[in-house]
Parts: C-alpha cells; structure tokens; sequence
C-alpha cells in the first residue's frame, strides 16, 4: 500500500514544493528526489503484484494487476530519465534567453501534475474516474505542449485539445453504453463501471451495447493514443513541445490512452468475441501504413518522430489484433521497447535541436562530429526504432510477425512487413544524413549540459540489453498479462 501512496502523492509534493521554492538548485533537487522515489515505487510494486496477487484499495477503488503495473514501471522508469534530462535541457534554455527562471518553476509544477493524471489512470478500477484522468492528462499536458508560448506551440496546444477533447467525448459515449450494458445484468449499484465487476460479468452483457460501446471507446481513445486517421494532432503536439516533454508524451502518454482502450477490449473480447479484433488489426495496419508517406517525405527531426509514434501504436494494436498468446506478448513487450527508444530519441533530438538551432533535417549534417555522444545515441535510437536487430524493438517486431503467420494472418503480416521495411528505409536515410558529413549552420555557443548527454546512456543499455535478454521480473508480467488476455477473470 506504501508504494501506491507514494506514488500518487509524490508527485502533487513535488509539484507544489518546486512552485514555491525560489531557488533554482533546490527546486531541481526536489525534482530529482521524486523521480527517484517514483522509479523505486514503481519498481517495487511490479515486483510485489507480478509475483503475488492483485491489490485492490479503498472499496476497490484502486486495483493493480499486471497489466496496470508494467505501464507504471514504463511510466516511472521514462519520468527518470526525462527528468535528469529536463534540468540540463532547462537550463540550456534559460542561458539561451529562450525561458524566463521563473518560468522554471511553472515547468516542474505541470509537468509533475502531469505525472499524477498519468499514474491516476492506471491505478483507477473504476472506468468513469479512467476516463476523467484521460482528460485531466489532456489539459495539463497541453499546458506544457504551449509552454514556450510561440505561436506555433499555441496552435499545436489548441489543435491537441480539440481533437483529444473530441475524442474523449467519444469516449464518454461509450462508458454510457457499456454502463447501461451493465445496469442490465447488476440493476442500480455503485459498482457498475468497475472495471473489474464487468469483467466478471462480461458473458452476460448485451452483445449490441458491449458493440456499441466498443466501438465508441476504440475511436475515442484511440484518436487520444495516435491511431490513425485521427492522428493529426499528434506531430504537431510532440515537434512543439519541450524535449522532456515529448519524451513523457510518446514515452508514456499515448500508453495511457491505450490502456484505456485495452482495459475496455479485455470486456469486450468475452461478450463478443474474435469480431472485435479484426477492428484492432484494420485500425493497427491502417496506422502503420499512412505513416509511410509522411515519415519518408519529412523534412522536421521531431514531427519525423511523432509520425514514427504513430506507426509504432499501430504495430501495437495489430499485435493485440492477433489475439494470440504470442502477439499479446509481442505487443505488451513492444509498449516497453516503444517507450525506452522514443522517449531517448526524443531527447537526442533535443540537444541537436538546442545545438544547431535548428529541426530541419535537411540542414543537420555532422551531428556525431559536433556532438559524439548524442550522435552515437542517435544512431542507435533510429536503428532500435526502425527494427534493426540486434536492438530491442527488432525482437518484439520479429514477435509479431510469428504471431501474424501462425495465425493464418498471411497476407496481413505481409503487409506489417513491408510498411516496417519502408519506414526502415526513409529513417536510416535521414539517420545517416544528419549524423554524418561536415556542420553546414551556425551552431550555438552554450555547451550542451551533461545532465542532458549523459541521461541518454541509461535508457541506450536497456535498449541493448532489451534486444537479446528480458530480466525476469517483466517476462512474468507479460505472462500474466497473456492469462488475463486469454480470458481468465480477475480473481
């Protein structure tokens, strides 16, 4: 219970201390602090549910299980590394005149709000609390994706909170469904939208309201998680915001509206059946597929990489699609490997951007010469992200796709092949444009501060260690989470 506790309340500490706090060196200090605590909570708490049973808190308000505390464990371990990050990455921006100090504290106190909406949806049974989380992650994140104030940020700002607010309206309509599905079954209690009350009784909801609601969930999280074609918010969102930020929004954000969608599927699955994925596998290929064009003809290092976000939740909800042991695993490890190398690379993108003042591919040339250490970093990080073996992502993509052919998805895993393949091509290409050859702008004058090149070296061993080994601790996560998937209800 501790490390729960600890986990929802740390962050609103922090937030409110690094507010009040004036001095620059004690407010980062704060901010550390919680982030460490964070990742050790985090930690120990996957240990303890992985290994033992499912927690279920204050009337059962709170339930933790396997698949909830592995993307807390991705949450709290991106939050580490982003936030040794952000202290060199903001103070580059202050000597740079592009931040005020004080807007230092408005930074910590949203983006650690930011972390509580987060944590909140993955720690919430009920589905109506679920779904208000997914809004608050909306609006606060949205404050830091218009942080800078430009008037591109702005735009980006209000374009997100349009098209999520759509979205999750959607949504909305879907919870209402789902709970007269089980207003059906139970009559008028309290317990109705629990996720885990449905659950139980999922054989016995309506089939035509369980359609309906799904229907209404899969489009209205799945526009907040970057499922095309409603994915148009995203690049413009992920290429204006802070680095850090953009790290916490692929990383971990587009997780928790995929969570939201995954939780409602696992009901799904048993009232209706294996109709319901044949919408997550269109909806995942679909994903991947529109991503080609747009990543192949990119010319903006970070709108590259959102779209690249884009396929990646595609490749994702393909795999759940699959519905097969092997493609749940496939996909539950592909979360983990997205997150590590998105989070990174959006990161290295951050010291090259600061660096050469610039996010135009096509005038970045001799990043590894200026920058060796984020320039080595960035090779890898494409690589890993594009599938090149022996990174982590090329074992969780190679996962997939047996899952595809064992399950007779011939031609559809042939499609996933060569979209993956594509975006292979146009990502090295750019990697190796930017990396190599001679400096031809104008760079700026601040060194890059160590706290930002060296928070880069951790998540870059996992990336590694990830691609040929999976400690033991996740790999019976992910084998709980294939019982839970498999339709074994929550004891």
């Amino acid at each position: 219970m501790i490390w729960i506790i600890l986990l929802l309340v740390i962050p609103l500490a922090t937030a409110l201390s690094t507010w009040l706090i004036r001095v620059q060196r004690i407010a980062e200090v704060f901010h550390l602090l919680s982030a460490l605590i964070l990742f050790v909570s985090g930690t120990a708490l996957l240990i303890k549910v992985v290994f033992s049973d499912n927690i279920y808190l204050f009337n059962d308000y709170i339930y933790i299980d396997s698949l909830s505390v592995l993307l807390i464990f991705i949450l709290v371990t991106v939050v580490l590394i982003a936030s040794v990050y952000s202290i060199g990455y903001i103070r580059f921006d202050v000597k740079q005149g592009v931040l005020l100090v004080k807007n230092i504290r408005q930074f910590y106190l949203w983006f650690h709000i930011f972390i509580f909406t987060m944590i909140a949806v993955m720690v919430l049974n009920n589905i109506a609390l679920v779904w208000v989380a997914i809004e608050l992650t909306t609006l606060v994140s949205a404050l830091l994706i218009a942080f800078y104030r430009k008037a591109e940020s702005l735009e980006a700002a209000w374009k997100y909170l349009i098209i999520g607010s759509l979205g999750i309206a959607f949504a909305l309509f879907g919870i209402l469904f789902l709970y007269a599905a089980g207003l059906d079954v139970l009559g008028d209690t309290q317990t109705v939208l629990n996720w885990t009350v449905l659950h139980d009784i999922a054989a016995t909801l309506d089939p035509t309201w369980v359609t309906i609601a799904f229907v209404f969930i899969l489009i209205g999280y799945g526009t907040k998680a970057g499922l095309a074609p409603l994915h148009f918010w995203l690049p413009d969102a992920h290429s204006e915001a802070p680095s850090p930020v953009s790290a916490l929004l692929s990383g971990v954000l587009l997780n928790t509206a995929l969570y939201g969608v995954l939780r409602i599927y696992l009901i799904a699955d048993i009232t209706l059946g294996s109709m319901i994925n044949q919408w997550l596998i269109g909806f995942g290929l679909l994903s991947i597929g529109l991503m080609v064009p747009f990543i192949i003809v990119q010319e903006d290092i970070k709108r590259m990489l959102a779209y690249s976000s884009v396929e990646h939740i595609g490749i994702i909800t393909f795999a759940v699609g699959i519905g097969s042991p092997v493609g749940i695993y496939g996909a539950m490890l592909h979360i983990l490997n997205h997150s590590l190398v998105k989070s990174v690379l959006f990161m290295a993108a951050g010291n090259i951007n600061q660096k050469f003042q610039t996010k135009d591919i096509f005038r970045l040339t001799g990043v590894l010469r200026v920058m060796p250490l984020t320039g080595i970093v960035f090779i890898v990080g494409v690589l890993a992200i594009a599938g090149a073996p022996p990174f982590n992502i090329f074992l969780s993509e190679f996962t997939i796709m047996l899952a595809g052919f064992q399950q007779g998805h011939i031609l559809l895993t042939i499609f996933y092949i060569s979209f993956i393949l594509l975006i292979f091509a146009g990502m090295t290409y750019y990697m190796s444009h930017m990396a190599f050859g001679k400096p031809e702008v104008e760079r700026s004058p601040i060194k890059i501060s160590r706290w930002s090149k060296y928070s880069l070296i951790i998540p870059l061993f996992f990336i590694l260690l990830l691609g040929v080994y999976v400690p033991e601790f996740i790999e019976q996560a992910l084998e709980n989470i294939i019982i839970l998937f498999e339709g074994v209800h929550v004891e």
